[in-house]
């Protein structure tokens, strides 16, 4: 099979064409035979998009599949252009061992789903590190979930236990936490200084303990700079930015959305937002990852953060694109290689991430000249809303390929 289309890396946009065989990259080049699939210059062709930090809420439990499970996080992924995702441990049975993992692999394998999903381990306050190599997340502060910390000493105690492997960390300090919350806002209740001062000592973790970090939805203007230092030092950590993050700000509350609009990090200042977007163009932030977050709006209402954000990924990429001046190669390295690079350790022998030879034929193609109005009616996930319902993006999701085989949700 050869598809044809206006294809991106790390270099730039190219006119060429992809031989697939047996569901592998074998050879890019500019004419390599008459294209089964030959797309017009309006669409990018992009090595598959990866959003390395979602929420599926499906484990052997099963007691919040009412919003989400692996079967409809995958069919929102496919209808925004994602072909592969990264779960979070913090379910109500959390895979923090050998047996626990491994009893939710095999229940994700059950739900044949079409995409790949990389399953995270959770480290909490009595845990140990898995006898095979899985990414790590850690939650420095309350959040959903019982995987977390009330103190930095008893983090730091876990933590000696887990040198050399690969850690992320949801950046709140636990004692600021404590010290603010009974202020009447959500984001007063999780100011700035909580982030900050959790990422000075993520930071001084990942260096202690040789780790492989990452910080997630990054949010704070003011701890830039100490990421920067950091890998000036050699430490070895990178950095996601969420869609909510870069696109709503504190400006956006209102009364009348404050329960929708509510997540862990909260919304920050226009000028935290407008550094999100320049720290992500420059590359200091290196992944954009949704914290796809599905809850009830119910659930909402009453005060349980988080966003679905799945549904939306490529058309919000659509945006970077046309309205913030992104380019396509910029995109490439952080919707693409970074996520690709992320999990690529762990989905052997599928490699994603590059239009390539010896790289799994899934694509993302976008379609830069059909804008998408976001209806609530066309979402994937379960949950059913989204908070960029009536939000009108410049382009939209043209078709995803899964090892050269169409599979968009369309």
């Amino acid at each position: 099979m050869i598809i044809a289309g206006q294809l991106v890396s790390l270099d730039g946009v190219s006119r060429g064409q992809i031989r697939i065989v047996d569901g592998q990259i074998v050879e890019v080049g500019p004419s390599l035979g008459t294209p089964e699939v030959d797309l017009s210059d309006d669409c990018l062709v992009f090595a598959g998009m990866g959003d390395i930090h979602i929420h599926a809420r499906d484990d052997v439990s099963e007691l919040e599949t009412y919003k989400e499970d692996f079967r409809t996080a995958a069919a929102a992924a496919l209808h925004g252009g994602v072909v592969h995702v990264a779960d979070m441990p913090n379910n109500k049975v959390a895979p923090v061992d050998d047996a626990s993992w491994l009893a939710k692999r095999e229940h994700l394998r059950k739900r044949d789903v079409p995409i790949e999903v990389t399953l995270y381990a959770g480290i909490g306050p009595n845990t140990n590190p898995l006898s095979f190599p899985v990414p790590y997340k850690v939650y420095m502060g309350h959040s959903v979930g019982d995987l977390f910390f009330t103190t930095l000493e008893q983090l730091d105690a876990s933590l000696s236990r887990y040198r050399g492997r690969a850690v992320s960390f949801h950046c709140e300090d636990p004692l600021l936490l404590e010290a603010h919350k009974n202020a009447a806002r959500h984001e007063d209740r999780r100011p700035p200084e909580c982030e900050v001062s959790a990422t000075r000592f993520a930071l001084a973790m990942i260096e202690k303990y040789d780790l492989t970090g990452k910080l997630c939805h990054y949010s704070v203007g003011e701890g830039l700079p100490l990421i920067r230092a950091a890998r000036a030092r050699g430490l070895r950590v990178t950095c996601e930015v969420t869609p909510h993050h870069l696109y709503f700000d504190t400006s956006d509350l209102t009364d009348a959305n404050r329960g929708w609009m509510q997540m862990n990090p909260p919304l920050r200042s226009v000028a935290d937002r407008q550094a999100m977007l320049a720290a992500l163009r420059e590359g200091t932030l290196d992944y954009l990852a949704t914290d796809h977050a599905p809850h009830s709006l119910a659930e909402n209402e009453r005060g349980i953060s988080g966003q679905p954000h799945l549904d939306t990924y490529g058309p919000f990429v659509t945006w970077l694109i046309a309205n913030q001046g992104f380019t396509p190669a910029q995109v490439a390295r952080f919707c693409c290689v970074n996520p690709g690079e992320f999990v690529n350790p762990y989905t052997a022998p599928r490699r994603f991430g590059k239009i390539e030879p010896g790289y799994t034929a899934s694509l993302t193609v976008l379609n830069m000249a059909r804008p998408v109005t976001i209806r609530r009616e066309e979402m994937k996930t379960k949950c059913g809303w989204s908070p960029f319902e009536g939000v009108t993006f410049p382009g939209s999701v043209e078709a995803v390929y899964i090892g050269g085989v169409r599979r968009d949700s369309r």
